[in-house]
């Protein structure tokens, strides 16, 4: 047992004295290449095993032609098990070579391509990450370019429908100036209402600056939905009145909702002033509200008789500038209604659509209820 015990001390003192020699070569070459790092570790490994038979056999004071058996062996070896160890080596180099290249040609801008037939599970997984992160960057600057051209539409639009209106404004204040108008009354009038129409578009282009940047401040209070579709009703009942549009409460429900009023109210006469617009003379619009038990959820929906959107646009109906195939001209607006509808909306957790239904289109809001 002894003997034992003095052969496995001797072996462990000629491997850790290898050891400790490949770690200090580790340590001064840690800024260097990984296939020279996988090099000394293979290195290090046959020499602590080599270091170790050679130790016990010299202190077993072996016959000269014993330890050279012994020492030739454990050479051959040491020699075999390095060459392998190089080549598993190379094969770890190439592959963290080639994630390197697929990683280099990610950060010029290029979408990520993994390397088929990574050598080893650490560097399959890095791919597979590496690959996710590439998809949601691109999904990133897809929706970057997107709000980015539909900013460039905003103010496009939003430049047009100020110059109208501007222009207009100095045409009669330079006729009431200069004492050529002949009714003031109506110029005043016009100029009371044009001044109003901006500043409602100054006032939506506040609210949606506002959602974008998430600094909405909500005050959530538990209402009914009866009472908030009662207000929007009652609020556009004058618009429907001008357009000859009938407005119909359809199954409205006394359910509570915890939202905030004045801006779930905005939402409602947003949706119905978009209604009445696109709906001709004599059409109906249609308004109810309902509890889902499915979904936990409360309906709100606006129904027109605009005629149906064209299933294209139908997913750019909440775009921020989006106003469809309509004139770039008054009453059309500067597109920002449905933008500060769904964000709003959103806002309190909820979620707006849009379908088709036979002779025009439904607009949903669907609302966490109250318990």
């Amino acid at each position: 047992m002894r003997d034992l015990l003095l052969i496995a001390a001797y072996a462990a003192m000629g491997a850790v004295a290898a050891g400790l020699l490949g770690a200090l070569v580790l340590r001064l070459l840690r800024n260097r290449s990984v296939a020279l790092s996988l090099a000394v570790v293979a290195v290090v490994t046959v020499g602590a095993m080599l270091a170790g038979t050679l130790s016990v056999a010299w202190a077993m004071f072996l016959s000269e032609h014993d330890l050279g058996v012994v020492t030739t062996v454990c050479a051959m070896a040491a020699v075999v098990s390095l060459a392998v160890s190089l080549i598993l080596g190379r094969r770890v180099v190439a592959g963290s070579r080639a994630l390197t290249e697929a990683a280099r040609a990610f950060g010029d801008g290029g979408p990520f391509a993994a390397p088929a037939g990574a050598p080893t599970a650490e560097l399959a997984d890095l791919g597979r990450e590496l690959a996710a992160t590439s998809a949601k960057l691109a999904a990133s600057r897809e929706r970057e370019r997107a709000l980015e051209a539909s900013r460039r539409d905003l103010v496009a639009w939003i430049s047009h429908d100020l110059r109208t209106p501007l222009a207009g404004l100095r045409a009669m204040t330079e006729a009431l100036e200069d004492g050529i108008a002949q009714d003031p009354a109506r110029y005043h009038r016009q100029i009371r209402a044009e001044v109003d129409r901006l500043s409602g578009m100054v006032g939506d282009l506040f609210e949606l600056s506002r959602i974008q940047a998430g600094v909405l401040a909500l005050t959530p209070a538990r209402v009914s939905v009866y009472d908030l579709v009662g207000d929007a009703i009652a609020g556009a009942d004058p618009l429907a009145a001008e357009h000859g549009v009938r407005l119909v409460g359809d199954r409205v429900d006394q359910v509570p909702v915890e939202v905030d009023g004045r801006e779930m109210t905005r939402v409602l006469a947003n949706l119905l002033a978009n209604a009445i617009h696109r709906t001709p003379a004599d059409g109906t619009v249609a308004v109810s509200a309902r509890r889902d038990e499915a979904t936990h959820s409360v309906v709100l929906s606006v129904t027109d008789g605009c005629g149906g959107i064209p299933p294209d646009d139908l997913p750019r109906v909440f775009d921020t500038g989006w106003r469809g195939t309509g004139a770039r001209t008054p009453p059309a607006g500067a597109g920002l209604g449905l933008a500060i509808v769904r964000g709003i909306v959103e806002a309190h957790h909820g979620r707006a659509s849009v379908h088709n239904v036979p002779g025009g289109c439904r607009f949903e809001v669907l609302l966490p209820a109250a318990p």
